[in-house]
């Protein structure tokens, strides 16, 4: 019996040594790109290829030129309206998201299972698909270039309320009995949310900002129309793409990947922080649809 137990205790210890093994080696993989970014950020040498892999020469001038030098390319405005971008439809979409999940998970009414269902189907298309009749609305309507900012706010909270399914899976697990004894207790509708519920779906909350503030944070499609080849009206993605053009990747490369670890920083810094909401959320959202 000794003998049988350590044998699976062997198995045990090799199949788990071959999976850290696996998944240390996809782990690499995936750090590379990073590991690259900030290696070729910190390079002295000019140009897009070089012969060998680290800097023969290494400077900080990369980021000091990408927010003091505004002369062909303005990073720190680019940053500045993506930054503002990103909140405002942050605050918007988090707050359109929460109240529809929240009212599809305790109200009942006519035609909520087809409404439902009718945002899930149209939540498979892909936005690019009706981007240019968009575009030529938000034209019609003076909400491009000089109003762009405006325009890419709209069209990014436009259809929030589509992603309310990982929502209203959180709030399914919410026992209703709270809302019930709150109710009985003299209070409505908006009480029973902020005060009860929300202090309770605090993953859920953290989830939506994450996922709300990432996605115009970098967008690139729609904010390169919206700004129509004019630099004053970028934002990060389309600026840094501007970086990568034929006539300027030798002079800007090392610029161009400071900029994308100076954008990616706050990001990556954020989700490690909120990490273990954010898995929480995920996985009490999918608990029931």
């Amino acid at each position: 019996m000794t003998k049988k137990y350590r044998s699976k205790k062997a198995v045990e210890r090799g199949t788990n040594a071959a999976i850290y093994i696996i998944l240390i080696i996809i782990s690499i993989l995936w750090l590379f790109p990073f590991f690259y970014l900030i290696i070729q950020s910190l390079r002295g040498e000019s140009g897009i290829a070089t012969a060998y892999f680290f800097p023969k020469e290494w400077t900080f001038d990369n980021y000091i030129k990408l927010w003091t030098d505004t002369k062909d390319y303005n990073f720190p405005k680019w940053y500045g309206t993506t930054l503002i971008i990103s909140l405002v439809v942050t605050v918007i979409q988090t707050t359109i998201v929460l109240i529809t999940s929240y009212a599809l998970s305790r109200l009942r009414f006519k035609l909520r299972k087809p409404l439902m269902n009718l945002m899930l189907i149209l939540g498979m298309f892909p936005g690019f698909m009706s981007m240019t009749a968009v575009y030529f609305l938000l034209k019609l309507f003076g909400l491009t270039q000089d109003m762009g900012l405006v325009g890419l706010i709209l069209v990014y909270v436009a259809s929030s309320c589509m992603g309310y399914y990982i929502s209203k899976g959180f709030f399914d697990t919410i026992p209703k009995s709270l809302d019930e004894a709150a109710r009985i207790d003299g209070a409505n509708r908006k009480t029973v949310f902020f005060k009860v519920i929300l202090p309770l779906a605090k993953p859920i909350i953290i989830y939506t900002v994450l996922t709300a503030f990432m996605a115009p944070w970098g967008e690139y499609m729609f904010a390169s129309l919206m700004a129509f080849g004019d630099q004053s009206y970028y934002n990060v993605a389309v600026g840094m793409k501007a970086m990568l053009d034929r006539e300027v990747i030798n002079d800007y490369f090392t610029r161009f990947c400071a900029a994308a670890v100076t954008v990616s920083l706050p990001i990556t810094i954020l989700f490690m922080w909120l990490q273990k909401y954010y898995v929480q959320g995920v996985t009490g959202g999918s608990v029931k649809g």
